[in-house]
């Protein structure tokens, strides 16, 4: 176990360092609703396995989640098929942007993780199979491994989506003629849609990802919420594929497994440690919180406490 560390002081310290970056980046805006928060919020939650908590600054105030859901979405699809969910996605870095449909098509409809939109698609297609009611059900299992009930969908982004995703209609349209979706396009896309729309604060965030910290346990809640092989390997693909196609730079810089969102959040895991959250919703050209992705390098930097 790492020594006792003051991230409060930490959190601080950063939070001065990079003050003349809060204004870098770009709010997204292709999805309207996303559009319309205040580029200058900043949160950071911090809860370690022995379940100590720091935050600094908006921790407390939700926002949409958007692709930090797909790491959910996976745990809950490898709870119910196992390792057959490899059989449809793989475990490769894309190198490419997250919506691209080029390596679709050469790789025969097969995304290269679960993390792009193809693959995360994918993911849905296989609990909409599994589940009868998979927005319902897919909300209640999160709620009951954060043990956090009031998590929902914000519809109205939801919707946004909806209105605004042609090409992740392209994508599972694709996909489909090569018989790697197996329901209809509109129900996966109205649930891909809505996993997206989750709306969780910093520290919402972090209790509820806290189970990848601590061997697939949540230790706020006590419930077992997938095996230590099974969060080794979410782990893993997080690590290699958690950030599109600046993953490795992620890797390189803050050596943690990590997974962002285009609503400016990002969550990383330091294995047997903690979990933390981070929010600013400014993204770099990548796609990712470009605020964030400094804080996260700071932290492992000043703490000395990458995985590596």
């Amino acid at each position: 176990m790492m020594k006792d560390i003051d991230y409060q002081k930490i959190f601080h310290e950063i939070a001065t360092e990079l003050g003349d970056i809060d204004n870098l980046g770009e709010v997204a805006t292709y999805i309207p609703e996303l559009g319309k928060v205040n580029p200058a919020k900043f949160g950071i939650h911090l809860t370690t396995v022995g379940m100590n908590h720091f935050s600094f600054g908006d921790s407390d105030e939700a926002f949409s989640i958007q692709s930090i859901s797909k790491v959910l979405s996976l745990t809950l699809a490898l709870k119910l098929i196992g390792k057959d969910v490899w059989q449809r996605v793989g475990v490769e870095p894309s190198g490419s942007p997250f919506n691209s449909l080029v390596q679709l098509e050469y790789e025969k409809g097969i995304p290269r993780n679960p993390f792009i939109n193809a693959g995360a698609i994918v993911v849905c297609d296989i609990l909409v199979s599994c589940l009868n009611n998979p927005k319902e059900e897919f909300i209640e299992f999160i709620r009951h491994i954060s043990g956090i009930q009031s998590i929902d969908y914000n519809f109205a982004v939801a919707e946004s989506e909806k209105q605004t995703g042609f090409r992740n209609y392209a994508v599972a349209n694709f996909m489909k003629s090569f018989g790697n979706i197996h329901n209809d396009v509109e129900p996966v896309l109205d649930f891909y849609c809505h996993l997206c729309s989750i709306e969780m604060s910093c520290q919402e965030l972090t209790q509820t990802f806290l189970f990848l910290a601590s061997g697939g346990v949540n230790p706020v809640t006590n419930e077992v919420v997938i095996s230590p092989e099974r969060s080794k390997r979410i782990n893993s693909v997080m690590q290699m594929c958690g950030f599109y196609d600046e993953a490795g730079e992620f890797a390189f810089k803050t050596g943690l497994p990590g997974k962002s969102g285009v609503g400016g959040g990002i969550v990383a895991i330091h294995p047997g440690e903690y979990c933390i959250t981070v929010w600013s919703p400014r993204l770099n050209p990548n796609g990712n919180s470009y605020k964030g992705m400094k804080v996260l390098e700071a932290i492992t930097t000043k703490t000395q406490s990458s995985i590596f």
